[in-house]
């Protein structure tokens, strides 16, 4: 016998099938909406950046890094990453990270050095946007993903915005400019190489010590929000800095006779560490 009330049940089952799809498709938006979010920050970059004001465009791209922190997070998190959410991050990426700061250094420095600063703002542009392809690569095939292959674009765009916000009043000077130059190559040739950047994404943020780890955020925190230039410009290039300490401690240790990085991976990989 069929109960009385089940066509009633199925009747209310079906009815909140619609809302229960439209909140997955709210979830899996979220993701995107960050992503657009970040684009527009590097938008608002360069548009601040030819209107002279500097000290306004170079923020954007730190906002911009926060939400690509977020947007890969969120997606993870509710289970809606996807194909597209990966290309459209990179093509975002490549306007905040790569179009951005390249405009930003040249309308900020490199504009008084004629066609060798806008040959190097491009350099930077083709840099990021080589970085992101091949990430995109390397994340489908696997690998390592406590580091990076090459500097993380939004690392490298973090060096000259953090260096034009904590000196907004640009260089005008075609000596002075010439500053500006490894300020733009050197990120982007590290962008392109081999050289291994550590990644803060296997960090487990489920840690015994939660009160311990919320004290370091707001001790960040507030040193951002009394010495923001300072600090960024601290944050910017010790990042750029740690690969090469990281290859002199491994060079380090194997002179020492103790195992480096590479070493150890391939004793893990080969069953005998």
């Amino acid at each position: 016998m069929v109960p009385e009330n089940s066509g009633r049940l199925h009747f209310l089952r079906r009815t909140g099938d619609p809302q229960r799809r439209r909140f997955r498709r709210g979830v899996a938006l979220l993701p995107s909406l960050f992503t657009v979010a970040n684009l527009f920050c590097g938008y608002a970059c360069i548009v601040y950046a030819m209107r002279g004001e500097y000290e306004t465009a170079a923020p954007f791209i730190g906002f911009a890094i926060v939400l690509d922190m977020l947007d890969g997070r969120i997606a993870r998190l509710t289970g809606t990453a996807s194909d597209f959410g990966v290309e459209f991050d990179s093509l975002a990426d490549v306007i905040s990270f790569g179009v951005a700061p390249a405009i930003l250094s040249f309308a900020w420095g490199l504009s008084s050095l004629g066609r060798l600063g806008w040959a190097a703002g491009f350099l930077f542009v083709t840099a990021a946007a080589m970085r992101l392809a091949r990430f995109n690569i390397q994340s489908a095939s696997g690998g390592d993903k406590r580091y990076f292959v090459g500097m993380p674009s939004p690392a490298a765009a973090a060096v000259p915005a953090a260096t034009v916000y904590a000196y907004p009043a640009g260089l005008f000077e075609r000596e002075q400019a010439l500053l500006a130059l490894p300020m733009v190559i050197v990120p982007a040739l590290l962008m392109v190489s081999t050289i291994r950047f550590r990644s803060f994404k296997t960090i487990d943020l489920q840690t015994r010590r939660p009160y311990t780890v919320l004290l370091l955020i707001a001790v960040a925190i507030m040193l951002i929000a009394t010495h923001a230039q300072a600090v960024l410009v601290a944050m910017a290039y010790t990042y750029l800095a740690s690969a090469f300490i990281g290859m002199a401690v491994n060079r380090l240790r194997r002179r020492e006779g103790k195992p480096g990085d590479e070493e150890v991976r391939k004793e893990i990989r080969d069953g005998t560490g």
